[in-house]
């Protein structure tokens, strides 16, 4: 079934003596059966041998990927480098010289916080101390006032334990004059 395979006869038998009997049986090149053979075989090459033609279109189509692809490359590698070449010489300068200028502002708001912060820690060390002052002499004082506290209400004491005394003492006389007095009564 090949443009170019075996050759058959008109009644489908092949030729007994070989193929070339046969191509010189049926006659010239433009004999009518060489020429239904020929067509039958680009017929058929064309219908059902599809190589060439997809060899073909893959080349085509890999040429143009190819040729695409390195465009597209050729393309992003020229954006890179004009963006490089922009970058480098334009915002490269202008970022340093915005940075440069942002960042003494900044450095000198820097300076400026960190003098306040050092001013507030002092002032707040100097309050800690003078309120840690305050209360240390406050708690002498109190250790004192206390001592004095103390030492009033051992007096007190002493004072209401003499009273007391002396005021057992005046009531043992009184009752032993009382005895007295009732042992004389008794008697009667």
């Amino acid at each position: 079934m090949s443009g170019g395979g075996t050759e058959t006869s008109a009644g489908g038998e092949a030729a007994p003596g070989g193929g070339d009997k046969k191509k010189e049986s049926l006659g010239t090149a433009g004999s009518p059966a060489q020429l239904i053979i020929k067509d039958l075989g680009e017929i058929h090459s064309r219908l059902l041998d599809h190589r060439p033609v997809i060899q073909g279109e893959t080349r085509y189509f890999v040429k143009e990927f190819e040729e695409k692809r390195g465009l597209r490359e050729m393309r992003v590698l020229e954006n890179l480098k004009n963006m490089i070449h922009e970058t480098n010489e334009h915002t490269l300068p202008k970022c340093r010289e915005i940075m440069q200028d942002n960042l003494s502002q900044v450095l000198q708001r820097l300076q400026a916080a960190s003098d306040s912060v050092c001013r507030l820690q002092q002032r707040e060390q100097e309050r800690k101390k003078i309120l840690n002052d305050h209360l240390i002499a406050s708690e002498k004082q109190h250790i004192i006032q206390w001592e004095d506290f103390m030492k009033e209400q051992h007096n007190k004491q002493a004072e209401v334990d003499e009273e007391h005394r002396k005021a057992m003492e005046r009531l043992k006389e009184q009752y032993a004059e009382m005895e007295k007095d009732l042992a004389k009564f008794s008697t009667f």
